[in-house]
């Protein structure tokens, strides 16, 4: 419910603060005073896209702040606690706006989006009007509407549940013989890949063991003739013969030389012994670079197999293994493709029998509901001064389904029998159409949603008895609730529960706006005004007075 409406410097309103009460709220004044404003100032704070000059001209900021009250289970708390915020000691909407047309909004003084506030305005406020847009006159909503009178939601949910898997079913059976398609269309590639792989066997770091092998195979022709001098030059028949000689030499002098040549054998000796560890390191080195020129050969022509296969395929020589895996489980797709394809269909015909035994049910329900509420419209219609006229709830089956089920749902109208039917918005006028609207609100509110609802002037065409009996259905509407009406009609003010008179004043300077509450004997006065215009009688008071008797 909405508590409290504080406006600042917006249009032609300076200050104003309205405190509004449950039940139902009228609003009059003389045309022209600016009635809209409060409801512009209203879809203001709620985030409503509208004018973007609504700053009063010489203000350096405009501000409306709007007070509601949330009970339990509203569904404003869902998007709140979505969101990140909390409403528990109420809900306070803050909005300014600044000339140059930059606007901050909050929640309970926390800084929040426009987005967020249009949200929650779902939740919070509903206006409809002659020239109603986007409410009841839109036929894009009307299936919505139905639905909530029918209780059906929630089979309206399992629809959409069951639409977006009958969806996804198709997009991977689609997905699935797409890739089936394409990997069959490459099936004798693959597997010559595969064998072509299979047959070479590459192992990841294989290239750079074949190519160490392969350099030092190459450089072992170009070294083995140095390293076989260096070996000859330290065998027996070189420096290790040598060597050998002079030992045997000085131990056989050794005897005479009085000790002299101790040293010398000793050293010797140590020279021989390291002699011998080179001669087994060159002997080593012969043996490692001692290789038939085949084994190059065959080295060479694997290493390049090797190379010729990574650059066919596009990968670096140490991947071919993982793209031998990757073309092996492409070949096994093709090969038991077909039978997941079987199983992918079977999945999307369980999702469809699932999904239109959903919608079927939903559409059963909606065309039921449907009856109902023609029947109740029929009801509202009477004492509204229209028993001549026809509702109907149009149910159609589009042929097509979708996330809403298969219906098109249009509420139409004919103003007597007999006459064609058609949407409401087409073929309703003035009047009419205000009463029309009022009658479809009066219905759908069986299970309303705690909504504010706002009417603006939906009373314009019509007087006397029919007047009263839109007040009546009015106050009717407003009983456990909250209803906000703008009014003209004398008849809908004295069934107020609560009233206010917009009024406008003009110093010369400045023209400004001002709404205040009024008392028992304002009231007289003031729907004795709306009963005999600017010259106030003793007879159009004895009339107002009778009015507000009931």
């Amino acid at each position: 419910m909405l508590h409290t409406l504080s406006i600042r410097n917006i249009l032609l309103i300076e200050s104003l603060d309205l405190e509004f009460q449950s039940g139902l709220n009228v609003l009059t004044g003389e045309t022209g005073t600016g009635k809209s404003i409060l409801l512009d100032s209203l879809g203001f704070v709620l985030g409503w896209r509208g004018r973007s000059d609504i700053v009063r001209r010489g203000a350096a900021q405009g501000e409306v702040i709007a007070e509601f009250s949330l009970s339990d289970g509203h569904p404003a708390h869902e998007i709140l606690s979505e969101a990140g915020y909390s409403a528990e000691d109420g809900l306070i909407l803050r909005r300014t706006n600044n000339p140059d047309g930059r606007k901050r909004a909050y929640i309970n003084d926390k800084v929040c989006s426009g987005e967020l506030l249009r949200a929650l305005s779902e939740t919070l406020v509903e206006i409809h009007g002659q020239n109603d847009d986007k409410g009841l006159l839109d036929v894009k909503g009307h299936r919505m509407l139905l639905d909530n009178f029918a209780g059906v939601t929630e089979g309206a949910a399992a629809v959409r549940v069951a639409w977006r898997d009958l969806a996804s079913a198709r997009k991977t059976l689609t997905d699935a013989e797409t890739k089936l398609e394409e990997a069959s269309r490459d099936a004798e590639f693959l597997r010559h890949s595969v064998a072509e792989l299979d047959e070479l066997s590459p192992e990841a770091g294989e290239d750079e063991m074949l190519d160490t092998q392969r350099r030092l195979m190459q450089a072992a022709a170009r070294i083995r003739e140095g390293i076989s001098k260096a070996h000859t030059a330290v065998s027996m028949d070189g420096a290790e013969g040598s060597m050998s000689d002079a030992i045997r030499w000085l131990e056989d002098a050794a005897p005479q030389a009085g000790g002299h040549l101790e040293e010398p054998t000793e050293a010797l000796g140590r020279a021989l012994s390291e002699l011998a560890d080179a001669q087994r390191g060159i002997e080593d080195a012969l043996s490692a670079l001692d290789f038939n020129p085949s084994e190059l050969e065959h080295l060479e022509e694997r290493l390049f197999a090797i190379r010729a296969l990574a650059r066919k395929h596009k990968v670096l020589p140490d991947d071919l293994a993982q793209t031998t895996e990757a073309f092996r489980a492409r070949l096994l797709d093709i090969d038991t493709g077909a039978d997941h394809i079987l199983e992918l269909q079977d999945a999307a015909l369980v999702a469809q029998k699932t999904y239109d035994t959903l919608a079927d049910t939903l559409s059963q329900n909606r065309r039921a509901a449907a009856v109902q509420l023609d029947k109740a419209m029929m009801a509202e219609l009477a004492p509204l001064k229209m028993e001549r006229a026809v509702f109907t709830t149009d149910v159609t089956d589009t042929g097509q389904s979708g996330p809403d089920g298969k219906d098109r749902v249009v509420f139409k109208v004919a103003t007597n029998p007999g006459a064609p039917s058609g949407p409401i918005n087409k073929i309703a006028s003035g009047g009419e159409l205000s009463r029309f609207l009022l009658a479809l609100k009066v219905c759908l509110t069986s299970r309303a949603s705690g909504l504010t609802l706002i009417f603006d002037e939906i009373d314009r065409g019509v007087g006397g008895a029919t007047a009263d009996a839109v007040g009546r259905r009015l106050a009717n509407l407003a009983q456990g609730g909250q209803v906000l009406v703008v009014t003209h009609s004398p008849q809908v003010a004295a069934l107020g529960g609560h009233h206010w008179r917009v009024s406008k004043s003009d110093d010369g300077k400045n023209t400004l706006t001002d709404v205040r509450p009024l008392d028992d004997s304002e009231r007289v006065d003031e729907i004795a005004r709306m009963l005999a215009g600017d010259t106030v009688t003793a007879e159009a008071r004895s009339a107002a007075e009778v009015l507000l008797a009931g």
